[in-house]
């Protein structure tokens, strides 16, 4: 190594290390916000996954309990999540607040650092790539789905960075697979991911992924064989334990559906299914596609964009892999027009639009609220639609024309 090269390097450990100054501080406004939040309405979920792994400690039933009001939310993730929240259960509601949203910022960083890894080491910027580094933490942090995960406490911006880093870290010091299987294991919605690989014809890592998986499912059936049964025989069977399903917040195909209101429920379910069919079939085939060209990136974009339409109920900050969508969106930075692009695909999601629909439907314009507002009401999942034909679509064509 040269004196120059030392003297580089030295530069950026103080670079990083004043870089984690600048984004806690300009993350601190959100953070002060929600962690002084009155009691009853801070990080609800974090609370959840705490009282699952306080009444494993106790010996009570996981999924018979509620959290106090006025918020009464059950768990309603699998035992394996409720065996590891026993860490949370250990600590004090204080300290596994800061614990947790902690966590939340080195998961974001995780996926940040390897979402945007083209722009990050291109090599005329690469003096520059704590402070991009610092930028895009921070415009990150503000979009909705990434705010919610610190309003709430919520799991999700974790399981991305699990599936992200699984699929394109370069040499990862995991067997390639096991992330996936324990995102899977947590919160079922990743096997979406299971789906991927086999589509990818990845087979060693989807063999991982599903041992991992299966692992991790089966385990609790050995140490809480009641609280397992309890879930896939009973809490895993009621859609209406993760919350009023037509809420503005549920997003998923399912949801717009719901909100229509049709007289039928069997002709929502039926539409619901032949939706969900052609888009899981548009993305799946994108996402193939897309990691054939060697555009990983955007194949785990696609996969996490069905992770959240495909899903049943998939709330605002379920949307959290819209990082990665603006990402691949944005690739090494040097397209504008994919620059433009990015920027806009931020600014939908910074500003709340689906609750400008709900303001729109309350507001009774003949004419125009009925209509306008539950399209609006609609603003992000069907923005979600829109990113897998501009990712399976227009990007590739992009490419081509830049």
């Amino acid at each position: 190594m040269t004196s120059g090269e030392a003297r580089v390097i030295r530069r950026q450990w103080w670079a990083w290390a004043i870089v984690v100054l600048v984004v806690a501080a300009a993350v601190a406004p959100l953070v002060h916000t929600w962690l002084t939040n009155p009691d009853d309405q801070r990080l609800v979920d974090l609370d959840v996954y705490r009282t699952g792994g306080q009444m494993l400690l106790e010996g009570r039933p996981v999924y018979d309990y509620v959290t106090p009001a006025p918020q009464l939310l059950p768990f309603t993730y699998p035992p394996i999540a409720a065996m590891l929240a026993v860490l949370l259960a250990g600590m004090s509601w204080e300290t596994a607040q800061w614990v947790w949203t902690a966590g939340i910022f080195v998961a974001l960083a995780v996926t940040v650092g390897f979402s945007f890894r083209r722009l990050l080491e291109r090599q005329d910027l690469r003096k520059y790539a704590p402070w991009l580094f610092a930028l895009l933490m921070v415009v990150c942090t503000y979009l909705m789905p990434i705010r919610d995960q610190v309003r709430f406490g919520q799991v999700d911006i974790l399981l991305v960075a699990l599936c992200l880093a699984d699929c394109v870290a370069k040499r990862p010091w995991w067997p390639r697979g096991f992330l996936i299987g324990l995102a899977t294991a947590v919160k079922l919605t990743p096997g979406v991911f299971l789906i991927y690989l086999l589509v990818t014809r990845q087979w060693r890592t989807f063999f991982m992924a599903s041992f991992a998986a299966a692992v991790l499912t089966l385990l609790p059936f050995a140490v809480i064989p009641q609280d397992a049964v309890d879930f896939w025989f009973s809490a895993l069977l009621d859609p209406e334990r993760l919350g009023a399903n037509a809420a503005t917040t549920n997003q998923s195909i399912r949801g717009m559906l719901i909100r229509l209101y049709l007289p039928q429920e069997w002709l929502t379910s039926l539409i619901w299914l032949v939706i969900v069919a052609v888009v899981g079939w548009h993305g799946f085939r994108g996402a193939r596609d897309a990691y054939q060209a060697g555009d990983s990136l955007t194949a785990v974009a696609l996969v996490g964009l069905m992770a959240v339409l495909l899903s049943p109920v998939a709330w605002i900050h379920h949307l959290a892999w819209v990082v990665v969508v603006i990402a691949a969106i944005v690739g090494d930075g040097r397209d504008p027009v994919r620059l433009r692009v990015a920027a806009g695909v931020w600014l939908y999601y910074v500003v709340p639009v689906p609750w400008w629909g709900v303001s729109l439907i309350a507001a009774q314009i003949p004419g125009v609220s009925l209509v306008l507002g539950k399209i609006v009401q609609n603003g992000f999942g069907l923005g979600a639609v829109a990113l897998v034909w501009l990712l399976v679509s227009w990007l590739p064509k992009r490419r081509q024309i830049a």
